[in-house]
């Protein structure tokens, strides 16, 4: 077997020339960023932006921008093993001398790298702030890690529905439905009676976690639980290719 590090860098590298490559990371890329400005724009530039504090017009920032990194994390990645069965390339990698897990991680280390260059190619937008008002860094900093932590358990939940079913399309449907729960958990906390409403709460995959990373507050329970959702998914995504290597 190929060492582990190499093996996954060089899938990572081969993922990451794939969006380069292709029109698919650029329409994301594009879509992503004049969203962004766009809703920039409505906040803190436009008429209806109002006297808004510059640390209320961050966090708006930030919660408009967690739902556009996260609608582009599963664009990015319902393709990463739908697409290599579907060019037929699927058979050379699983009967390379890889395993699994490495294969799972290149892919979704090339994904994340993509996804937190686009992150931060967001950073000019809090920087206008500057022009009429001030900024905290410490905000600013907390604001893109919750974006990357957030990307990364969006990413996972991707490759796992990539590697569970057979075309983009069905991908798409599997990671778009996951996702979309695991955001509505929060509100359901909200219409449900305890303990239920604690569960839904803890799982919301936005509400409750991404709260206080919007307003510049470091919790390590958010932290680690995104960690552990993108950990959760990943191993789901490895032992699904587990299981289709040897059917």
């Amino acid at each position: 077997m190929v060492r582990s590090g190499h093996a996954v860098k060089v899938i990572l590298q081969r993922e990451l020339a794939a969006y380069l490559k292709s029109p698919r990371g650029y329409v994301v890329a594009a879509a992503l960023l004049l969203l962004a400005g766009v809703l920039f724009y409505a906040e803190a530039l436009g008429p209806s932006a109002g006297e808004r504090l510059s640390a209320d017009v961050l966090a708006r920032f930030f919660y408009n921008t967690s739902g556009l990194i996260a609608v582009a994390a599963v664009a990015l990645s319902v393709r990463l093993f739908t697409d290599e069965r579907q060019t037929g390339s699927m058979v050379l990698l699983v009967t390379a001398p890889v395993h699994e897990h490495q294969i799972v991680l290149g892919k979704f280390f090339g994904a994340a790298v993509f996804l937190t260059v686009l992150a931060l190619a967001t950073l000019y937008m809090p920087l206008l702030i500057l022009v009429n008002g001030r900024v905290s860094w410490g905000h600013v900093a907390v604001g893109y890690l919750g974006l990357v932590l957030l990307g990364s358990a969006v990413l996972a939940i991707g490759i796992f529905a990539s590697a569970l079913t057979r075309n983009t399309l069905s991908a798409a449907v599997a990671g778009g439905v996951l996702v979309g729960t695991m955001f509505l958990f929060w509100p359901l906390s909200f219409v449900v009676d305890p303990p239920l409403s604690r569960v839904f709460a803890g799982l919301g995959l936005h509400g409750r976690h991404f709260n206080d990373f919007q307003t510049g507050v470091l919790h390590l329970r958010d932290v680690v639980y995104y960690l552990s959702v993108t950990y959760f998914f990943l191993l789901l995504a490895t032992k699904t290719l587990q299981t289709r290597r040897w059917q």
